[in-house]
């Protein structure tokens, strides 16, 4: 039975020095429609990245010349695009210099075709999320406002004072999960869910780094932490 295909060519960029994994992750994701260029260290994917348009990229952590980390770092300064890091460990100190970096999310290495087709997705269709736009655009309610903060449901534009903010698509669903329910405690399983689109256990470190990173971009004040139980949205 031929794999299920994604609808429209999707480009996924995998950087990894390994050539046997490199060579097994492009023809696992070829077989499922995807279009995939690879490079084999930092500085040719941080070239590969800024000469083409990728829907995602996929980044080992140990790499020769520039390492995951600093490439991760390199994308952050130019692109949201979502960034999906590899470890050969899943090693602590690995999982959240990668998520400190700006990745969206992980996987331990060797994985599994299924698991990293299905992480993909996740994160495509957080990047294509689209708001419910039923409501006419006039409506007053689709504007929510947090002492200095706004956030315009509908047209998907976070402001501070007045200035955007630039999220990545997983910052931005995790924010809108949290303006759903101002005042209300999230626990970490629940936004592992909603958010990262998990249908299995998932590291709830990758909740815990995005959290810390969306603070630094929107108030530390913001979002609190409620120990034992998760997090939950100041409203003013």
């Amino acid at each position: 039975m031929p794999e299920p295909r994604v609808p429209d060519p999707v480009s996924v960029l995998v950087v990894e020095d390994d050539a046997t994994i490199r060579r097994a992750v492009q023809l696992a994701l070829e077989r499922y429609g995807y279009r995939v260029d690879v490079a084999a260290d930092g500085l040719d994917g941080l070239e590969a990245f800024r000469a083409g348009t990728h829907d995602l990229l996929i980044l080992d952590v140990m790499l020769p010349a520039l390492d995951g980390i600093g490439l991760c770092h390199r994308i952050r300064e130019e692109s949201l695009v979502p960034v999906l890091m590899m470890s050969a460990r899943g090693d602590a100190l690995d999982v959240v210099a990668g998520l400190e970096a700006g990745a969206d999310d992980y996987v331990v290495k060797p994985v599994d075709t299924a698991v990293l087709v299905a992480r993909i997705r996740a994160l495509l269709r957080r990047a294509t999320f689209a708001p419910d736009r039923s409501a006419p655009p006039e409506a007053p309610d689709h504007v929510l406002a947090f002492g200095d903060l706004t956030v315009d449901t509908l047209g998907m534009e976070v402001h501070r004072d007045g200035r955007p903010v630039p999220l990545t698509p997983t910052e931005l669903r995790l924010l809108l999960e949290f303006a759903a329910a101002p005042g209300s405690v999230l626990d970490r399983r629940r936004l592992l869910r909603e958010v990262w689109d998990y249908g299995w256990e998932g590291d709830t470190r990758v909740v815990d780094l995005c959290v810390l990173r969306l603070r630094k971009k929107i108030g530390s004040g913001r979002i609190e932490t409620v120990r034992g139980f998760g997090y939950k949205l100041v409203r003013n």
